[in-house]
């Protein structure tokens, strides 16, 4: 990411290659839908070249995580769905029959029962596999937080999902 934040656009193809599925993935899990998803995805890379310059040689992951999590809840924002206080997250959750081609799991409606912020930390850390210190430099924390927190939310997912079945 530095040598496309210096101007060699040409290895942007590289990180879109590898990291776009995973930005789409998070976006379609947090929002539910596969259109918006891939829009805000594309979104997210169009922000990545259109500030490459505030880029400074931190954490790549970490910067193109925080680009997406604000870039949907801007789109959440921006057309009132939900209302979104601006400290608290509001993603909708996925009903069965918006999920086209997709088979709609016990998991899946274990975490839509989750808090969106607490749906996000899982998602992140467990299906995308960002460590606890990118995590934390994601939702503007201190890693020990996180991983408190990431447990925490692992127990309630768990009692749900077994509730569930």
């Amino acid at each position: 990411m530095q040598k496309v934040a210096e101007g060699n656009l040409d290895l942007l193809k590289v990180l879109f290659d590898r990291h776009h599925k995973h930005v789409f993935n998070f976006l379609c899990k947090m929002s539910g839908d596969r259109m918006l998803s891939e829009d805000l995805t594309q979104d997210v890379f169009y922000k990545l070249i259109k500030y490459r310059a505030s880029y400074k040689n931190g954490s790549f992951v970490s910067w193109l995580f925080t680009i997406a999590r604000n870039s949907l809840k801007t789109h959440f924002t921006r057309n009132h769905q939900n209302h979104l206080d601006v400290d608290v997250l509001e993603f909708r959750t996925v009903e069965p029959e918006q999920v086209v081609g997709d088979e709609y799991s016990h998991l899946q409606n274990a975490l839509n029962q989750l808090d969106p912020a607490d749906r996000e930390l899982v998602i992140l850390n467990r299906f995308k596999e960002i460590r606890y210190e990118e995590l934390a430099e994601i939702v503007g924390s201190s890693p020990g937080a996180v991983k408190t927190k990431v447990c925490r939310v692992l127990k309630k997912l768990k009692k749900i999902y077994l509730e569930t079945i």
